[in-house]
C-alpha cells in the first residue's frame, strides 16, 4: 500500500477543528467543558489550531483521569482525557486519518468501527454457521490483555508503513508514549480504538491471504474461525500462538477452545448462537432479570422509575430482538410496559407541545405493544 503524506496541514485547517468539536461533543453538551468551548468557540478551536500549526501541543500521562471498573468479572482501568483540548484535537486527527486506516481492515474486521458493531458481527456469525456443514466446528481465542500489551515499537513501525507525515507520526507517536512504559494502549482514548484495530490488521490479512481462512469473524481481540476439520483448526490455532508472539510480541490466553458448533453453540458478542436458533447469553441474561425485578418492584410500589432503569430495558429489549426470546419477552417485558410508559410521558415528553407529545407517545406504545420477542420454530438461520 502506498504510504499517505501531506495529512498534517488537512488536519490543522480550522474547518476540520470545527468540524471534530462538533463530533466530539455530541452526547455531551452537559459537559463543563464543552460549554466552556461553546461559550466562544472561535477563540478556544483557534487556539487549538495555534497549538497543532507551533507544535506547542503536548500529552503525557499526568493528563488522563485514570479510573477501575469492573467488567465481565474482571477489573479494568479506563484512561481518560479532558475535552479540551485532547478529545477535540484526537477527532481533529481521526477525521483525517480514519480513511486511511479503513482501507487496511478487512471485512471481518469489526468493534469500535462506523456500520461494524454488534449487528455485523452478529449477521457476520449467522451466515457462517447457516452452511454448518463447513462450519462444523470452531476456534475461539482471545488475546491476552489485549490493551495493555501492545508493543509500541512495533505499532509506530507499523503507523510508517502507512503514513510519511512526519507532523502527523510526531504527534501519534506522542499519543502512544503517553501511556507509560515500553508497551500498552490506554483503554478508553478514542484513538486507541483505531490504533489496537490496525494493530491486528496484518494479523487479519495473514489469515485470509497467507493461510486462506475463509469463516472469521474478529471484534477487537474476540475471534472465532469455523472449519469442518477439528485437526485444521488445532495447526491454525499454533500457527496463529507462533505468529502473533513473533510479530506482534502478545499472546492467545489459555483459554481457548476448539469445539462442536452444534452441541455446544458458540457463545460471542453477548449471544449463543446455534444452527437452529440463538439464545441470549447466560450472564447477559441474569442482568437483564435484576433491571427487571427493580423496574417491577417500583411499578408495584406505585413509584417512578429512574432515568437509568428506564435506558437499560430499553437496552436489553434491543437485545432481545436479535435472539429467539419469545418467553423473556413474554415474562420480563409485557408485565413492566405500564412502568415504562408512565416515564417516558412524565419525563422524556416532558418539555414537548401537548401534539408532538401525545404522537411520540402513541407511536412508542404502539411499538412496546406490537413488539414481540423472536420466537424458535425450530427454523434454518436467516441473517
Amino acid at each position: 500500500m502506498k504510504r499517505v503524506g501531506n495529512v498534517w496541514c488537512k488536519i490543522c485547517d480550522i474547518e476540520n477543528i470545527r468540524l471534530a468539536h462538533k463530533k466530539a461533543k455530541e452526547d455531551k453538551l452537559y459537559y463543563q467543558e464543552v460549554k466552556m468551548v461553546d461559550s466562544n468557540e472561535d477563540e478556544f478551536l483557534k487556539e487549538i489550531q495555534n497549538m497543532l500549526i507551533n507544535n506547542t501541543y503536548k500529552i503525557t500521562a499526568s493528563d488522563y483521569s485514570v479510573s477501575t471498573i469492573h467488567d465481565k468479572d474482571k477489573d479494568r482501568e479506563l484512561w481518560k482525557l479532558s475535552y479540551y483540548p485532547h478529545r477535540i484535537i484526537q477527532w481533529a486527527v481521526m477525521i483525517q486519518i480514519e480513511p486511511v486506516f479503513m482501507k487496511t481492515f478487512c471485512y471481518h474486521t469489526c468493534a469500535s468501527i462506523k456500520d461494524r458493531g454488534g449487528k455485523r458481527i452478529h449477521n457476520m456469525v449467522v451466515k457462517w454457521l447457516r452452511n454448518h456443514e463447513k462450519a462444523e466446528y470452531c476456534c475461539k481465542i482471545d488475546i491476552k490483555k489485549f490493551y495493555p500489551h501492545v508493543n509500541h515499537e512495533i505499532l509506530k513501525r507499523m503507523l510508517r508503513k502507512l503514513f510519511k507525515d512526519k507532523h502527523l507520526l510526531k504527534l501519534l507517536d506522542m499519543v502512544i508514549d503517553s501511556f507509560p512504559g515500553e508497551i500498552g494502549l490506554p483503554i478508553g482514548s478514542y484513538l486507541s480504538q483505531f490504533l489496537a484495530n490496525f494493530y491486528l490488521s496484518y494479523f487479519d490479512h495473514w489469515l485470509k491471504e497467507v493461510k486462506r481462512v475463509k469463516m472469521v469473524c474478529r471484534y477487537m481481540d474476540d475471534i472465532v474461525i469455523f472449519h469442518h476439520s477439528k485437526r485444521y483448526l488445532h495447526r491454525l490455532l499454533v500457527e496463529m500462538a507462533i505468529y502473533l508472539q513473533k510479530e506482534l510480541d502478545l499472546e492467545i490466553k489459555s483459554n481457548y477452545q476448539v469445539f462442536p458448533t452444534n452441541i455446544r453453540g458458540v457463545d460471542f458478542v453477548g449471544y449463543r448462537y446455534f444452527y437452529d436458533f440463538i439464545l441470549l447469553r447466560k450472564s447477559t441474561c441474569q442482568k437483564f432479570k435484576k433491571s427487571y425485578e427493580l423496574v417491577f418492584a417500583k411499578q408495584q410500589q406505585g413509584l417512578l422509575v429512574n432515568r437509568s432503569q428506564w435506558c437499560s430495558i430499553n437496552s436489553y429489549m434491543g437485545w432481545l430482538s436479535w435472539c429467539d426470546s419469545w418467553r423473556l419477552w413474554e415474562k420480563y417485558i409485557q408485565p413492566i410496559i405500564p412502568a415504562l410508559l408512565v416515564y417516558y410521558r412524565l419525563v422524556i415528553l416532558r418539555d414537548k407541545p401537548l401534539k408532538e407529545r401525545n404522537k411520540k407517545y402513541n407511536l412508542y406504545r404502539k411499538k412496546l405493544y406490537s413488539k414481540k420477542g423472536r420466537r424458535n420454530e425450530n427454523r434454518r438461520l436467516t441473517a
